[in-house]
């Protein structure tokens, strides 16, 4: 007899299946990933809203949305006090939640975008949030010098939460489509150029010349041992020494900023190719929607931390006269700042 109630019971599920489907209803869709924004003062958090939350995204981008954020702001910091209160306000308007604290934010998230335009609030703003394991996208600047971005790592590291940082330069398609194309044969040397414009209490290159070095890097890879640097009012260069000979540099236009963008002049065994990017995000988006999925980075920290080591030995170098200046040393120096 138990036979005949199994194929009762089979018989009983598939006529409920059916009774459902008659009605219109569909199966249960699977949970968005809930994203949570601290620091509503710079541009960023419109558009990655506006991406992440267009209903018909499909791919990788699908199933990620902006829920929560948290204000944030810096009174003191010029380009965050005066910027914060209208973009809360587009933000509310795209119906996301606005809460008072990042104590709020965090039950009512999955993943952190920590988008304070001021860097030097990232290592403060970050700790709850690795403290409640919560994977993170830590935008430009990571921090406002290498001393931080070294806690902030470290930070990681005690809590097990995974992170990265990154300008959206590394993830334009037109500069992946270089790199992976195999027509520049081995990298032997790269020279990337962007805006230098510096924030207040940050390193010279972190606020916007990170940009430019996130190309190098992105070209380079990690390696590089030592960094010289000579500025003028117009221009900047400042020159990396990588292992086995290779050369990349890092030019700073610091005039007509609004005419220069970005791009690279890449030096292959095979072929030399010059590249112009746009500066768009959703590349950067895509990348940040994969990790809010697998927690897979898609940049390795500690090649964020060596491009910090090489903005603040280029800091270095400029203040000894442009003198060579090792990336091992500055590394030494920010583990002993308080």
């Amino acid at each position: 007899m138990r036979w005949i109630q199994r194929v009762s019971l089979i018989v009983l599920l598939l006529m409920t299946l059916m009774d459902a489907i008659r009605a219109g209803e569909q199966p249960a869709k699977k949970a968005d990933i809930r994203v949570g924004i601290i620091g509503l003062d710079t541009s960023h958090v419109t558009v990655f809203t506006q991406v992440l939350n267009a209903p018909d995204n499909t791919g990788d981008l699908a199933g990620v949305k902006v829920v929560a954020a948290y204000p944030g702001g810096n009174d003191a910091f010029p380009l965050s006090r005066d910027r914060v209160k209208n973009f809360t306000q587009q933000i509310s308007a795209a119906g996301v939640k606005i809460v008072g604290s990042i104590e709020e934010l965090l039950p009512l998230v999955d993943v952190v975008l920590l988008e304070s335009v001021d860097g030097s609030q990232h290592l403060a703003q970050i700790e709850p949030v690795f403290k409640a394991g919560k994977p993170t996208f830590i935008d430009k600047p990571l921090a406002h010098n290498l001393s931080d971005a070294l806690k902030i790592q470290a930070l990681g590291k005690k809590y097990g939460t995974p992170w990265f940082s990154s300008s959206s330069l590394r993830f334009q398609p037109q500069l992946q489509s270089l790199l992976q194309g195999g027509e520049l044969g081995e990298i032997i040397g790269c020279d990337a150029f962007s805006q230098s414009r510096a924030g207040l209490g940050h390193a010279d290159l972190a606020w916007y010349g990170v940009h430019g070095v996130e190309i190098l890097y992105a070209v380079m890879g990690p390696g590089c041992q030592s960094v010289t640097r000579v500025q003028t009012d117009k221009s900047e260069q400042v020159t990396g020494t990588w292992a086995h000979g290779r050369v990349g540099t890092y030019r700073g236009i610091r005039e007509h900023t609004h005419q220069t963008g970005f791009g690279a002049a890449i030096f292959g065994t095979q072929s030399i190719q010059q590249v112009r990017l746009p500066s768009d995000y959703q590349g950067l988006l895509i990348e940040i929607a994969k990790f809010a999925k697998t927690k897979q980075l898609p940049v390795s920290e500690d090649v964020t931390i060596e491009m910090f080591a090489f903005i603040a030995a280029a800091d270095e170098s400029k203040r000894l006269g442009g003198v060579p200046v090792t990336l091992e040393s500055v590394i030494t120096d920010a583990r002993q700042s308080p």
